[in-house]
């Protein structure tokens, strides 16, 4: 018989318990939150992973992976005074009061005004514990984000409180003025300058496909995945005609990419 969430949560943390109690395992009861946080970004990215892949056994597996970690990750804090009980239900009175459109009678027309008010509520929420100011735009934003997502929620966040063009047109524009910067810095040799307006030139790109509806690190994880798949297959061409795909030349490489390609689409 399948478990309510409620049962398997707790089948889940009498687990942990178990591991962490007197006869438990050596490793987990060494294990602290700071130890703990690569296995949390590694099981987040293998979940992140079987949802691309459209494999929904793969997703099931990690997605209890990621729970496990952040049930064990929670029965640590319980020393610092806090459960994940606790974390939930103020979860669940944030979401609350920044939907005041759903569980409350703020009229709002779209998404673009949606995101607005959630800045603005967010910014309101939290006072800075050294100044007693409200919080910064971008003080919620983890600093180890991977780069294209970071640039994402940078021109994101920046876009929700009005700092950004006015159309697509400029954006455009402006990506073609950093293109040509960037030109400019190859001519000159100067490296230092390369990377950074080769920087510019992505940044702005991000921000662009944002505006298009387009997430940059996904469009670009899909792109890298096409491209492996290919790859793998042109090898196993090769392999399958005697050749080793070392020895080819760029040409011969290129005239099985075309043909795995063709194949696939």
């Amino acid at each position: 018989m399948t478990k309510s969430t409620t049962e398997a949560l707790l089948a889940l943390r009498n687990v942990i318990d178990e591991l962490l109690g007197e006869n438990g395992c050596p490793w987990d009861k060494e294990q602290t939150p700071q130890t703990l946080c690569d296995y949390l970004l590694e099981e987040t990215y293998e979940l992140v992973d079987a949802i691309r892949s459209g494999s929904v056994i793969d997703v099931r597996e990690e997605m209890g992976d990621v729970a496990f970690l952040i049930l064990f990750i929670s029965s640590l804090y319980e020393k610092e005074g806090f459960t994940l009980a606790d974390s939930m239900q103020e979860n669940a009175a944030k979401m609350i009061r920044r939907h005041p459109h759903v569980f409350g009678e703020l009229d709002i027309q779209n998404v673009e005004e949606v995101w607005a008010n959630w800045e603005k509520i967010k910014r309101t929420e939290k006072q800075s514990d050294a100044e007693d100011k409200p919080k910064g735009t971008f003080d919620s934003l983890p600093k180890g984000l991977p780069s294209l997502l970071k640039a994402y929620r940078l021109n994101s966040k920046a876009a929700r409180v009005g700092f950004t063009w006015n159309s697509d047109a400029d954006v455009e524009k402006q990506y073609h003025a950093e293109w040509k910067e960037f030109q400019d810095a190859l001519a000159s040799g100067d490296t230092e300058a390369i990377t950074s307006e080769f920087g510019d030139v992505l940044f702005t790109l991000v921000e662009l496909g944002r505006r298009k509806g387009i997430k940059a690190n996904t469009a670009l994880d899909g792109t890298n995945l096409k491209f492996l798949d290919r790859f793998e297959k042109m090898e196993a061409l090769s392999h399958e005609r005697g050749m080793t795909f070392s020895d080819l030349s760029f040409e011969e490489m290129d005239a099985l990419w075309d043909e795995v390609k063709k194949q696939s689409s």
